[in-house]
């Protein structure tokens, strides 16, 4: 069997790395002496994938909002029974998820991994779809998407993104809406499988004590399904300007809530995608971290509590940073971080500061590959973002001051928006 090994020698890791003859890549990462094995199957398809050009015909087409996470829930159902049913049986705690640029499906186990691995991989290749079930889960989907609409810490976000963005489909809800996902139908469903539950849309990535002739060869047996060539996804242009300063809403909270975000509007791939990524989590922790000067200022005030956070969403289809959390009056806190960003672009970060933060979270990363989750998720979202694992580590290694503060400026500059959520 031929398979490819790329180590880090400072890491002490090594990933086995396997093409299979479908086009469907394979990695595998051997954590000796480890209990737990993980292994995820996954899509490079996401609630933002709804418009696009079928492989080997040129036609474009459109798909109701949602369908991405209606396949992911539909897929679990199969002839013969439920899929959680099945994994519980044997010991392992199974689940998937649905973003706005990937669906995975994956489980974690201590025995009986080759069972497992086996049962993953048959039924994400399998879908089970009638007019009856499909119309069964519209049902059990709008349930989830009323939830949503009562979810405050939800709404907040997603009000975000939608002062953020003007045409990106990043700001649609990724269960769709009650009226989009009424539209869905089985031939729809199998249209958007076929398409993009293909091999060389696909990736195994795989976490535990075990041997790679293993988990290569359980590949090789259970990988039945032909590609069907590249989806070619479109997307609108996205303007550099915000949709909308503010958005309000009123739901069941005893504080305000709000998110305050920017847009970013340089979108790159590969390693400079996850070097920008490394440098702008670095900034957010520098400017509102619980060490912070910003921090520290807005808690004395009392205008934030221990629910404040912040993140650096980087993707090669969009990018924003958030901050949020429940305040007594958001639209004063939100000045004052402002107030922080614009003089952070003008002052800059500071050599030790960076030099601290720049460790803290390398080494947060490296106590990350203690995981076995965190180790394969971390490889499938690296190789659909067309990089590899170990540029995370090289972007600590190589990222310097000067790089960041002019990333800094490049995006803390930008127009801000703010959603809140008011008590009813």
């Amino acid at each position: 069997m031929n398979y490819n090994t790329i180590s880090n020698a400072k890491l002490g890791e090594t990933i086995y790395e396997y093409n299979h003859k479908s086009g469907l890549k394979v990695f595998f990462v051997r954590k000796a002496g480890y209990n737990k094995k993980t292994a995820m199957f996954g899509t490079n398809y996401g609630s933002m994938d709804n418009v696009f050009k079928v492989p080997g015909s040129g036609e474009e087409i459109r798909v109701p909002d949602g369908i991405a996470h209606f396949l992911e829930h539909k897929l679990f159902e199969q002839k013969d029974g439920n899929m959680l049913e099945k994994f519980s049986k044997l010991g392992s705690s199974p689940n998937a998820y649905t973003s706005f640029n990937q669906t995975v499906y994956y489980f974690s186990c201590t025995d009986l991994f080759e069972e497992n691995f086996r049962m993953l991989l048959d039924y994400v290749q399998n879908p089970w779809l009638t007019d009856e079930n499909v119309e069964k889960e519209k049902g059990i989907i709008s349930q989830e998407i009323r939830m949503y609409q009562d979810n405050a810490g939800w709404c907040v976000f997603f009000n975000l993104l939608d002062c953020l963005y003007i045409n990106s489909p990043v700001k649609l809800e990724i269960a769709g809406t009650i009226e989009s996902i009424s539209k869905i139908n089985k031939e729809l469903l199998y249209h958007c499988y076929n398409t993009f539950y293909t091999p060389s849309n696909m990736v195994v990535t795989v976490a535990g004590d075990c041997e790679p002739e293993t988990v290569f060869s359980i590949v090789d047996e259970m990988i039945k399904f032909k590609d069907n060539g590249m989806v070619e996804k479109k997307y609108p242009d996205e303007p550099k300007e915000i949709n909308k300063e503010y958005m309000e809403q009123m739901l069941a909270v005893s504080m305000p809530l709000f998110n305050m975000g920017i847009k970013d509007n340089v979108l790159v791939t590969g390693y400079d995608l996850i070097k920008r990524r490394t440098a702008l989590n670095i900034a957010v922790q520098f400017v509102s971290g619980r060490s912070s000067q910003l921090f520290n200022d807005l808690y004395s005030q009392g205008l934030i509590n221990e629910s404040f956070n912040s993140e650096a969403s980087v993707n090669a289809n969009y990018s924003y940073l958030a901050w949020g959390g429940q305040s007594v009056d958001p639209k004063k806190t939100c000045g004052i971080i402002s107030k922080y960003l614009k003089n952070m672009t003008q002052e800059g970060m500071q050599k030790d500061a960076f030099e601290r933060i720049r460790k803290s979270q390398k080494g947060s990363f490296i106590r990350s590959l203690n995981s076995m989750d965190s180790i394969a998720r971390l490889i499938m979202d690296s190789y659909f973002n067309n990089a590899s694992f170990f540029d995370i580590a090289r972007a600590y290694e190589e990222l310097d001051l000067d790089y960041t503060n002019q990333v800094v400026k490049e995006v803390f500059n930008n127009p801000w928006a703010l959603s809140v959520i008011n008590p009813q």
